[in-house]
């Protein structure tokens, strides 16, 4: 790929070191560089939406050991991600790209691990998608069909295809129009999150018959018909702990969002690993601050926990007033919706990345730039219409779930891993965002971390991933050997002084 060239004057697009930083890096500003720190913020806030995850996947914590899945569990994940993030936004800083984790992989590790993680990264984004499409539709309905007199047909396999197909193409369609439509909203959604989930808390605790704080530290199984069957029958506190820890960890995910829109934000190499780790702090915070004012509020835990997919909603509705249940339920819908938005800008940029660089089948086309509204137009309903496929093949939720934090935690580790053993070796010169020393040892916890968390997913009742994950292994290891290696040219070469030591593509 030929390298763009800077003329050194103001481009209209972006500020001058944020385009000449993308044109030492080889590649042109084709993208409307509209977003400010606080939209990159928000746009993350958007996608860990802890009114979507937190609400739509309360049940994989309560039923597995209670209200310890909450108290306990979820600050230890949020912790964990809070060490991904510091790491990943150590890598944004320096290569402030729309290929993100992708590009760094490639740029530290070869053009190989780049390819693998570009997959194993945009497979995380579609399948989030579709899990927060599939969250966000089984909530809806369940929260407002009773009292829109909807029959229980609304939650059948075909139905249900049918509505995240609509809530996708809107989606898919508002993307398309332009950066700016979609960070308004993405923005919106940022202060609406932070609102209704402290509205929620506090009429929660207001309403609540009761509060009882040993609850947040009190281990009960609920494995089995106790919780629902959302997990099978277990007599080990200790696993049904870890798998209550798919709750926060796929709630508090998808925060490489603003490194995939940072061809679109200005002053990048500041704006977005701020946002990457202020999103983790914040959506942490909040989130244990709402979810445990719901298993205080419970008027009887076990009983809720028994509701499985509902447990949620039994509580909100037996403690909350009808009005202002409704009001708060709609809310939390309208986030929901809004963080199905921000995950196709996410996985759109980061499919036209790959395709940039001839990583896609038919890249030429899912590279191509809307010229009336300076968007990835094809790679936006590209990845909007493979997630609706995906649901299409398996819509059980908590499979979903756990295939898309594989999936993403696969592609952030990866990176990871080739920034820890390249730090202070090709890798010298760092962004703005420097955490020094200490990013050798959280790096390398990010590591051992990540594989774990892979390795709690794939317990059943989501063995099913095993094979999702396992063939896709195989056909990426299959098709880069085959003709990939020879065919894919990586990114370009990075020729700006310091930055990091030329990379040859053999």
């Amino acid at each position: 790929m030929q390298l763009a060239q800077g003329d050194g004057k103001r481009d209209e697009d972006g500020d001058d070191d944020d385009v000449r930083t993308l044109h030492a890096m080889g590649y042109a500003q084709e993208l409307s560089r509209r977003m400010s720190a606080f939209s990159s913020l928000a746009l993350s806030l958007s996608i860990i939406c802890i009114l979507s995850g937190g609400v739509t996947s309360f049940h994989l914590g309560l039923s597995a050991v209670g209200g310890a899945s909450i108290g306990l569990g979820w600050p230890l994940a949020c912790l964990f991600s809070l060490i991904v993030a510091a790491t990943m936004a150590q890598l944004a800083s320096a290569f402030p790209t729309a290929g993100g984790l992708y590009h760094w992989a490639s740029l530290l590790g070869g053009r190989g691990w780049g390819w693998a993680t570009a997959w194993f990264n945009l497979a995380g984004l579609v399948t989030v998608l579709a899990a927060i499409n599939v969250g966000t539709y089984r909530f809806a309905v369940g929260a407002l069909g009773p009292r829109l007199g909807l029959s229980a047909w609304w939650l059948e396999p075909a139905a249900q295809a049918l509505g995240v197909a609509l809530l996708t193409a809107s989606h898919a369609a508002i993307n398309h129009m332009g950066i700016r439509a979609t960070t308004r909203l993405t923005d919106f959604s940022g202060f609406l999150i932070v609102g209704v989930s402290a509205a929620l808390a506090i009429a929660l605790l207001a309403f609540a018959p009761s509060l009882d704080p040993t609850r947040l530290v009190t281990f009960t199984n609920y494995s089995g018909p106790a919780g629902g069957n959302v997990w099978p029958a277990s007599g080990s506190l200790t696993l049904l702990f870890a798998l209550g820890l798919l709750l926060p960890s796929y709630t508090v995910t998808g925060f490489d969002a603003p490194a995939h829109a940072s061809e679109e934000t200005r002053s990048a190499a500041h704006a977005v690993p701020r946002g990457i780790v202020s999103s983790v702090v914040i959506s942490g915070l909040a989130g244990w601050g709402l979810l445990s004012a719901v298993v205080l509020a419970a008027p009887d835990l076990g009983e809720a926990a028994a509701q499985g997919e509902g447990a949620f909603l039994s509580i909100v509705d037996r403690v909350i007033p009808g009005p202002i249940a409704v009001l708060l339920t709609v809310g939390i819908v309208v986030a929901q919706y809004l963080c199905g938005l921000a995950t196709v800008t996410s996985a759109s940029r980061m499919a036209f990345a790959f395709a940039r660089d001839g990583g896609l089948p038919c890249s030429s086309a899912v590279r191509r730039v809307s010229q009336a509204h300076q968007t990835p137009a094809v790679a936006i309903w590209t990845v909007s219409i493979a997630s609706v496929l995906f649901t299409v093949w398996t819509p059980i939720y908590s499979t979903i779930t756990a295939v898309c934090v594989i999936f993403l935690y696969l592609s952030y580790v990866v990176p990871t891993a080739l920034g820890l053993v390249a730090y202070g070796r090709s890798w010298t010169t760092m962004g703005p965002w420097n955490i020094g020393p200490w990013y050798r040892p959280l790096a390398a916890l990010s590591v051992v971390g990540c594989l774990v968390l892979i390795a709690i997913g794939m317990q059943p009742p989501n063995d099913r991933s095993v094979w999702v994950v396992g063939s896709s292994a195989l056909v990426l290891a299959l098709a880069w050997f085959g003709s990939e290696r020879k065919r894919f040219p990586g990114p370009p070469r990075i020729d700006a002084a310091g930055s990091l030591a030329a990379r040859e593509h053999d």
